[in-house]
């Protein structure tokens, strides 16, 4: 029996929502020692990836390589016994593995013996407050609704953060709520504020999280007087470097 609550052990070191990414494992590798909580796949990405590596499994390898966070991997199949069976091969590869299964009557099922084995699990392509409830009581550790879909049939993209974050007050060892398929700044702003416990996006929305016109305004401003200082003597003993303006 896999030990559980990896995720768990993250999420302690800090405070707040986590954020996990997602991407190919060489534009990950220097963002993963900035307070971010671990890596999700989807198999879009996986199925993208994989041809540069050979493989998913080569792919794997390569994400265990490059961090000791929990690596987040989604699988598929036709049955509980196949879900249950391409899990197997992954979890085995380390106990950094949590499994993502999509939101189905036979993911429901693993959902269900994973929990009994000790797994951690994922729940994906979540869309109605039903499902989230059907698949928190079937046993699963995190709930990911999606986001910016919904903003692309005229919704609203975290209306089901809300609902969740409501519904799941008070229940005892309930599901996180992590906003996925996050495509913006914006949509992010918007799951923090409505209450998701993690954000699942990829590596370039999370560095596009950071700027703000303002936050450009006043780095100049500080940099300006640092830099007038140094040239002004004043900034003496202090070892600053020399940039070509």
């Amino acid at each position: 029996m896999q030990e559980k609550g990896l995720v768990n052990k993250t999420r302690s070191t800090g405070r707040g929502p986590t954020i996990w990414l997602a991407g190919p494992p060489a534009d990950l590798e220097e963002f993963m020692p900035l307070g971010i909580a671990g890596i999700v796949t989807n198999t879009v990405v996986l199925n993208e990836y994989a041809k540069a590596y050979g493989s998913v499994i080569a792919l794997t390898e390569a994400y265990l390589e490059m961090t000791d966070k929990p690596v987040v991997m989604e699988i598929d199949g036709h049955s509980v016994e196949e879900l249950l069976a391409v899990g197997k091969v992954f979890t085995d590869m380390s106990p950094q593995i949590i499994l993502k299964i999509p939101c189905t009557l036979n993911g429901l099922k693993a959902f269900s013996i994973l929990r009994q084995e000790g797994f951690e699990t994922f729940c994906t392509t979540v869309f109605s407050l039903n499902q989230a409830a059907a698949v928190a009581q079937a046993g699963v550790d995190h709930i990911l609704p999606f986001c910016d879909p919904v903003r692309e049939m005229g919704g609203d993209p975290t209306k089901l953060i809300r609902d969740c974050a409501h519904m799941f007050r008070g229940w005892d060892d309930r599901p996180y709520i992590m906003a996925a398929l996050v495509r913006s700044v914006e949509t992010a702003h918007a799951a923090f504020r409505d209450g998701a416990d993690e954000l699942v996006t990829m590596w370039t929305v999370y560095r596009d999280m950071l700027d703000h016109p303002l936050t450009d305004h006043w780095n100049k401003v500080f940099l300006d007087e640092w830099i007038d200082m140094h040239q002004s003597g004043l900034l003496t003993g202090v070892p600053v470097e020399e940039h070509q303006s």
